[in-house]
């Protein structure tokens, strides 16, 4: 069965240690488009960051329960109330995963939302806007991290 989580891929000028580093820094890139705000922390394991955007329609609160330095971060939804949409706690247990290799000269990020699939209520909404953090916010912070 083809797996139905979603995902995003883009490659990057800048190496694999700028991008783990970028993204453990959420608010760099996790920013921009819908008035977002984070509290708490979000570098080492363990750290919890709550995320609110839209106003409040979207609130999360995440928890860093994977890193392998240079190649991989992974968060835990440990807390979701999305008010858009009927069943406001889809993304409970929800995991965000970061995979970063070196192809061809240039940085491969593959972004997974584990559990987030089609079947949810919030996927029409919550697939493109992931496209633009992922496609559009993500490299613009590498870009800026490195200039």
């Amino acid at each position: 069965m083809k797996n139905q989580d979603f995902t995003t891929t883009i490659q990057v000028a800048q190496t694999p240690t700028e991008a783990y580093h970028t993204i453990l820094n959420v608010r760099a890139w996790w920013s921009g488009l819908f008035g977002e705000s984070f509290e708490g922390t979000s570098e080492k394991l363990g750290d919890e960051f709550s995320f609110l955007a839209g106003g409040g329609v979207h609130h999360t609160k995440q928890k860093l329960v994977e890193l392998v330095p240079d190649k991989k971060v992974v968060w835990q939804v440990t807390a979701a109330n999305l008010s858009f949409v009927d069943k406001t706690d889809e993304w409970n247990n929800t995991r965000i995963s970061f995979d970063i290799s070196e192809e061809s000269g240039k940085t491969k990020i593959v972004f997974r939302h584990i559990g987030l699939v089609p079947e949810f209520e919030c996927y029409d909404s919550c697939a493109p806007a992931w496209t633009q953090y992922i496609q559009e916010q993500l490299p613009a912070a590498l870009k800026k991290a490195t200039s």
